[in-house]
């Protein structure tokens, strides 16, 4: 069973910068694809980035393009998301999104994201 665990939230000013973790029981290669969603209350949730596994193709919201990173480190099965440039809107919260082969989804608890001077 795939587990996920978010980490790296927080509270940051506008115009600055966090990195987030996602820690994948699992190899993350075993999975089809992995990403970042925020949800903030009262909206949909949102796709930020994500990757494909094999290839390393990645897809990012249109709000973030050019600010946010997605990024992996094999060999210790975690998932990043580098937060650069942030603003207020970016408040919300965050969470971590895999898609094993089968295509079924799985989601970490998530991380709350803060912006605010």
């Amino acid at each position: 069973q795939v587990q996920l665990v978010e980490t790296g939230g927080g509270l940051v000013q506008p115009g600055g910068s966090l990195r987030l973790s996602c820690a994948a029981s699992v190899s993350i290669f075993s999975l089809y694809a992995m990403g970042w969603f925020r949800q903030t209350p009262g909206k949909q949730r949102e796709l930020v980035a994500r990757i494909i596994s094999d290839g390393g193709s990645t897809t990012y919201g249109d709000s973030v393009k050019g600010r946010f990173t997605i990024s992996r480190d094999s060999a210790k099965n975690t998932l990043y998301l580098q937060m650069n440039s942030l603003k207020p809107e970016d408040t919300a919260l965050y969470s971590c999104n895999a898609l094993t082969r089968l295509r079924s989804p799985v989601w970490g608890q998530g991380t709350q994201v803060t912006v605010s001077s």
